[in-house]
This record gives structure tokens, C-alpha cells and sequence, in this order.
């Protein structure tokens, strides 16, 4: 997708992977290591070394069914068991789907939402649930919602104490539908009704900047995100540029597989990336061989939204010298997830494996330190200065490069 006069050289906060539109920030790589296929879905016969551990829990259950003062279906008892369980984990990233939730992200994973539009992540000190990016032309951002936002209340519901899927169940819903959200912004309430839409996110956007330049910014890590990236640098006719700008600014993430395919575009040849499962067993992914073969020089933009599967890129740009970054601290997801389908309809991601960079740096609540760090915080959504993008073209001015053709 070309990017429009109109959008040349102004932030964009289009960004997608799990997504909730409400969007999962960080989104969650999906593991290709020893997590259990969608197939299997897991064992259901109870381990017999535990059995004797899970008696209070039958005990409960059983109290509940015979004393209760109300009827309470089998299903529900299921249902906030499992949610119980997996949040014992206290890991944000790992967590129990019912079956509407699960299809409902399934979906997601396509691209094509129905929400409101923003990117959200858990805050790790207080639990509050927070906007970190807001895509552009969407519901959220056109009702003035904006990152840094804390959510207060969905439709008069209390969300604190809500994990993001919680939330995201509530703000999400049939496209023309409305949404009442407070939010805190600072030390102000805020509310906002804000009519759902049906949201469809390109992968990628691109176009040639004054001197010469490719711009080329990727929104998501999805199963296609190669092929429309491939397409972008065919359409620049990127080796006949004088450089290149990759934007990875406010892209949370998506599959791993999907990184691995990306980073080998840049990375001829060795290791992209470590899953470490914590054993002392680990799984090296090296690059695919299908390298883009790209000979000028790269800058690849990120800033404290870049997540992931974004991070993960980054730092095997970083490790290899494919690429100088420039922007911001990203956010620090050094953590790979998998989803497993349960035969209730359901599903569950758990974090299986710490993703390690080439060089073996764990980034997890660190992120990737930029080689050059141009902090910036858009005063708004139509804030035509670009600080670090006009410092990535600047440094590719310095960049001997053969001239362009």
C-alpha cells in the first residue's frame, strides 16, 4: 500500500499483531519450538503424580454443586478455574481464552478487526491497563484518545484488576456499536463514546522521500508481511535508491515465523534469533536464505511501541550491522508465546522460551538501546515534524553509497 502525499513524513500509529483493536501490545511471536501443535491440543488425562494435589479443588467443586444458593453451570466453574490457574503464572503475556475470545483473536490474526482501534499494554508496577499506540483514521483516535491513556471504565464497568483480554472482550464489538470509556489521562477523567468500526490494517505502506529515499514501514508481522514487504522494495526499486528508512515505530509484534522471514530479507546468512526454554535446552533460528540482497544502506526506526517480533528484527539488524537504529528504547518483550486450542473451544497462550538476539542479549524489560537516540512524543496526531525521521535521512546523507541511477 503507497503512503499519500498527505502522509509523508507525519508519525503514523497504525500498528497491529494479536489484535484487539483494542490490540494486544507486544504481540505475542508465536512459537515454532517445542509448543504443542493446534492440532494436538494438549493432553487432557491428569498426571498421576498430582492427582492428590488437585483434591481441594474437587472438594470446592463439589461444595459448590451441593451448597450454593444458586445453580451454577459446570461451565462457568471451568471457565474462571482455568483463568485462575493461568493467572497464578503472573505472567501478562500467558492467559486463558473462552471460547468467544478465542475465535474472536483467531481472526485477528488476519488483519481485519472490529474495535475501536488502539493498542494497549499492562503496566507492569501498578497492573492498570494503558494506550500505547492509536491507530491513525480509526474510532479511538478521531474521538480524541491517546497514548498514555489509562482505561478507568467500560461502558460504568470497573476494569481495574481486568486482564487485557477482560478489557478487550468489553471495548470490542459489531462495527457501528458504541463504546462509553473513561480514561485518566494524567490526573483527569475523560470520557469518550466512541463508535466501533471495521478496521483493515496493511502490513506495509511505502513511498520515495525527497533525495531519494525509500520509506517503508511495516505495521504487522503476519503470515503475508514477506511477500507485501517484497513487493514494497520491487515497487521503490529499492538498490537504485540513495538509502532506505524501515519504520518498525509503534508495530507490536506478531509471529515469529514471520520475523524469522523478515530478518532473513537483511540478514544473509547465521543466526537471527535464540529460543532458550529454560532447561538448558535451546533452538537457534538462522536466516532462511532469502535475502532481499538489498546494497544500500539501511536505517530502521523504532520507539518505546516497537515490540516483540519488532524487537526481535531489530536486534538481529543490530547484532549483524544490517542496519542502523534510530528512535527510542523499544518496549522489551524478550518472551515467545504459544497458543493451544482446547477441546472446550477455548484456547491458551503460554509463554514457552526467552528469545535471545544473535549476540545472546535478553531483552526483556530492557528493549533495544537505538545506536542513535532521537527521543520524540508527537504534540499531535497531525504534528508535521518528524525528528527522527528527518535524523534518519540525515544520517543516510552521510552513507557512501553508490549514487543512484
Amino acid at each position: 500500500m503507497k503512503l499519500s502525499s498527505q502522509l509523508r513524513g507525519r508519525w503514523q500509529h497504525l500498528s497491529t499483531a494479536i489484535i484487539l483493536a483494542l490490540v494486544f501490545t507486544a504481540g505475542f511471536a508465536i512459537g515454532n519450538g517445542r509448543g504443542l501443535t493446534q492440532a494436538q491440543g494438549g493432553d487432557t488425562t491428569p498426571p498421576a503424580d498430582v492427582q492428590r494435589d488437585f483434591e481441594p479443588f474437587w472438594q470446592v467443586f463439589n461444595l459448590i454443586k451441593s451448597d450454593y444458593l444458586d445453580e451454577i453451570d459446570t461451565s462457568v466453574l471451568v471457565d474462571g478455574a482455568i483463568s485462575g490457574m493461568v493467572d497464578a503464572l503472573e505472567d501478562q503475556y500467558s492467559g486463558y481464552m473462552n471460547p468467544e475470545v478465542y475465535d474472536l483473536l483467531n481472526s485477528d490474526l488476519e488483519g481485519e478487526i472490529e474495535g475501536i482501534g488502539v493498542v494497549i499494554h499492562t503496566v507492569e508496577e501498578t497492573g492498570e491497563i494503558e494506550v500505547v499506540g492509536v491507530l491513525e483514521g480509526t474510532p479511538a483516535q478521531l474521538a480524541g484518545m491517546m497514548n498514555g491513556d489509562i482505561f478507568v471504565t467500560v461502558d460504568g464497568q470497573e476494569v481495574a484488576g481486568m486482564n487485557q483480554t477482560e478489557l478487550a472482550v468489553l471495548v470490542r464489538g459489531p462495527a457501528g456499536s458504541t463504546v462509553d470509556i473513561t480514561v485518566r489521562r494524567d490526573d483527569e477523567l475523560l470520557d469518550f463514546t466512541v463508535e466501533r468500526a471495521h478496521i483493515i490494517i496493511p502490513n506495509v505502506e511505502y513511498e520515495i522521500l525527497d533525495g531519494n529515499y525509500g520509506y517503508v514501514k511495516l505495521n504487522q508481522f503476519t503470515a503475508e508481511a514477506r511477500h507485501d514487504l517484497d513487493n514494497a522494495f520491487a515497487s521503490i526499486d529499492v538498490n537504485n535508491l540513495n538509502g532506505l528508512v524501515l519504520d518498525f515505530r509503534d508495530n507490536p509484534g506478531g509471529l515469529l515465523s514471520s520475523a524469522i522471514e523478515i530478518a532473513s530479507a537483511f540478514v544473509e546468512e547465521g543466526t537471527v534469533v535464540v529460543e532458550d526454554f529454560g532447561d538448558g535446552n535451546a533452538q537457534t533460528f538462522t536466516a532462511n536464505g532469502d535475502f532481499a540482497g538489498i546494497t544500500v544502506p539501511i536505517v530502521l526506526l523504532v520507539n518505546e511501541s516497537s515490540a516483540s517480533a519488532s524487537e526481535l528484527v531489530a536486534g538481529a539488524l543490530q547484532d549483524s550491522g544490517a542496519a542502523t537504529i534510530i528512535g527510542e528504547t523499544t518496549l522489551g518483550k524478550g518472551t515467545v508465546q504459544t497458543w493451544h486450542p482446547l477441546i472446550n473451544g477455548g484456547g491458551v497462550r503460554l509463554t514457552i522460551a526467552r528469545w535471545l538476539t544473535p549476540s545472546g542479549r535478553w531483552i526483556h524489560e530492557q528493549g533495544i538501546d537505538p545506536d542513535i537516540t532521537i527521543e520524540w512524543t508527537p504534540e499531535s496526531y497531525n504534528d508535521p515534524n518528524d525528528p527522527q525521521l528527518a535524523e534518519a535521512l540525515s544520517f543516510l546523507q552521510t552513507q557512501v553509497a553508490a549514487p543512484a541511477q
